[in-house]
């Protein structure tokens, strides 16, 4: 039976995710308009996507440790990927709407001086952001989670934007009014472009996109295997933080067929060396000496 424990653990960082974001959201848009900043108000709402991405991640993390049934046999571990899809879906319209109140505020001459309490506030926030996505990050590389890791760059994009709410505010507060609301405005490009990226991973691996790179790295391992021709062919996609592979490999066509058994299951252990979260399927082809 497969084990969750990974997807188990990627919940935790969640759920992490999920009681910062509730405290920092609050806090923000709370502080942001007694404090009269757009900038820490942008930054509270973008907390606010990230509250529902979390959740979505947290659901999606859950689904996939559902097992294998009738109808999905390789298990439901690309729920995952899917709920970072819809992630990204949410932030991109909330990133569209700070972007859009910010060119108003601007259009408008809507100018007012911040707090120094807002700056405090929006400085606060970017290191415990960042402590967050150090933690995440490390997570992430311990469970080989899509979703986890992407998480865990939004936690540092939130820090960045924290850290630049911070400079837009103190900029206002020393004379440089419109600074808040031009940093409000990049707030919501920011947004839209961890959305971006954010989408772009999901849907590279849904569609079955795969790392080149780590395609050259398996025909390199196969290619090792001691009584391997000719690796003829490699395909592989993730499911989840699961990797799947095929290969096609021709060896001598007067190996018995235990033989030949007997190297596919070295070549499944030396790619589980690199790749412990790999399952790779191997077929096998004959190979006729010319002599």
């Amino acid at each position: 039976m497969e084990n969750y424990e990974d997807l188990k653990r990627g919940e935790r960082g969640a759920w992490l995710s999920i009681i910062v974001y509730i405290f920092l959201a609050t806090l923000k848009i709370v502080v942001g308009v007694v404090g009269h900043s757009d900038a820490l108000q942008a930054d509270g709402l973008n907390n606010t996507t990230d509250i529902i991405a979390s959740v979505a991640l947290l659901v999606g993390l859950k689904i996939s440790r559902i097992p294998p049934d009738e109808d999905h046999l390789y298990g439901h571990r690309r729920t995952e990927t899917i709920s970072s899809l819809l992630a990204s879906f949410i932030m991109f319209l909330v990133g569209l709407q700070v972007i859009w109140q910010a060119f108003l505020a601007f259009i408008h001459q809507e100018f007012a001086t911040p707090s120094a309490l807002t700056a405090v506030v929006a400085l606060f926030s970017g290191v415990v952001m960042y402590i967050v996505y150090l933690i995440n990050n490390n997570l992430a590389k311990k469970v080989d989670s899509l979703a986890v890791k992407a998480a865990a760059y939004d936690n540092r994009s939130d820090a960045y934007v924290s850290f630049g709410t911070f400079i837009g505010i103190t900029g206002a507060i020393i004379g440089i009014s419109w600074l808040d609301n031009v940093t409000a405005f990049l707030v919501g490009v920011l947004i839209i472009y961890t959305a971006w990226k954010i989408f772009y991973d999901a849907a590279h691996t849904l569609t079955d996109g795969f790392d080149i790179g780590k395609i050259e790295d398996i025909h390199t391992i196969i290619a090792a295997v001691p009584q391997v021709h000719e690796v003829l062919d490699i395909k592989a996609r993730m499911n989840g933080n699961r990797i799947w592979i095929d290969a096609t490999i021709s060896v001598k066509a007067e190996l018995s067929v235990a033989e030949s058994h007997a190297i596919t299951e070295q070549i499944e252990t030396v790619i589980r060396e690199t790749y412990p979260n790999a399952y790779t399927l191997v077929h096998i082809e004959p190979y006729f000496d010319s002599d």
